[in-house]
C-alpha cells in the first residue's frame, strides 16, 4: 500500500433517466454496484472504501459487501449535478491525499487494472486522471479525416493512431490541488497535471440502458466459463 492515504469513493444515485434505479440492478445475481466494491477491495490499494449516495437504501448494500458509507445530500443527487460538485462535497467530509471515482457503471472493471491506473497516476504526479479507450477506427471530425489521410490507399486499422474516448470507470484527484481549482475556478474534474489511461475492454464496458445491463450480465456469466479460444477442427490440418 502507498505511503500516501487513498480512498475510493463508489458513486451511486437512485435515480437514473436511461436505467431505472441501475446500480441495484442484478450482473451475474449481484447488485451491479456490489461488482464496483468486490473490485475495489481486491486491488489492495485503498485505505478506506466509501460508497457516496444520496439514498439511505445502499447503506444495506455498503453493509453487506463490506465497505463504508456516506450520504451526501439529496441536492446532490439530481441529474443536473456536476461530478465537481459531488467530489468536493465528499473530500469536504474525508481526510486524504487522493481520491479515487470507481464508477459502478463499469461492472467488469478488472481489480489489477484499478491498481494499475492508481499506480500509474502517483508514479506520474499527476493532479487529475481520466480513463480512456484506444479506438483503431477511421474517425472524421467535420467531416474531415481525424487519424487518416485521403491522399493514398485507405490505411489498414492496425496502422493508424487510436482515438482515445472517455471512458470514466476511474477518475482520480490529489484532494490538495482539487480543493485549490474548486476554490478559485469553480471546477476541477480536469485540472493540474492531467493523465489519460487506456483501459482494457472489460473496463470500457460502460451500463447505461438496458440493453448494456442485458449484455453485462451475458458477458460477467460466460467470463467465468471461458477458458481459452477453441478452434474448428479443420485448423488441426494446418502447419
Amino acid at each position: 500500500m502507498s505511503p500516501l492515504k487513498i480512498i475510493a469513493m463508489i458513486p451511486a444515485r437512485i435515480g437514473s433517466t436511461r436505467l431505472k434505479m441501475k446500480n441495484l440492478a442484478l450482473i451475474d445475481d449481484k447488485p451491479m454496484i456490489a461488482h464496483a466494491i468486490e473490485a475495489a477491495k481486491a486491488s489492495n490499494v485503498f485505505d478506506r472504501i466509501i460508497l457516496n449516495s444520496d439514498n439511505i437504501i445502499f447503506e444495506k448494500i455498503a453493509l453487506e459487501y463490506g465497505c463504508e458509507f456516506y450520504q451526501r445530500n439529496e441536492s446532490l443527487g439530481s441529474s443536473e449535478t456536476k461530478s465537481d460538485d459531488v467530489v468536493l462535497d465528499f473530500i469536504q467530509n474525508f481526510r486524504g491525499d487522493i481520491v479515487v471515482w470507481v464508477n459502478p457503471i463499469a461492472p467488469l472493471q478488472p481489480s489489477e487494472e484499478i491498481k494499475q491506473v492508481t499506480e500509474y497516476f502517483i508514479q506520474n504526479n499527476f493532479n487529475s486522471l481520466i480513463t480512456v479507450k484506444n479506438e483503431l477506427v477511421h474517425c472524421i471530425y467535420s467531416q474531415q479525416p481525424v487519424n487518416f489521410s485521403l491522399d493514398g490507399k485507405f490505411a489498414q486499422t492496425q496502422e493508424l493512431v487510436p482515438v482515445q474516448s472517455f471512458v470514466y470507470s476511474l477518475m482520480m484527484w490529489t484532494i490538495v490541488t482539487f480543493k485549490k481549482a474548486m476554490a478559485k475556478n469553480g471546477f476541477a474534474i480536469m485540472h493540474g497535471k492531467i493523465g489519460y489511461f487506456p483501459v482494457s475492454k472489460w473496463s470500457s464496458f460502460i451500463v447505461k440502458t438496458e440493453e448494456d445491463l442485458f449484455l453485462a450480465d451475458y458477458i460477467a456469466r460466460e467470463k467465468k466459463r471461458f477458458k481459452k479460444v477453441k478452434y474448428h477442427k479443420l485448423v488441426s490440418n494446418i502447419n
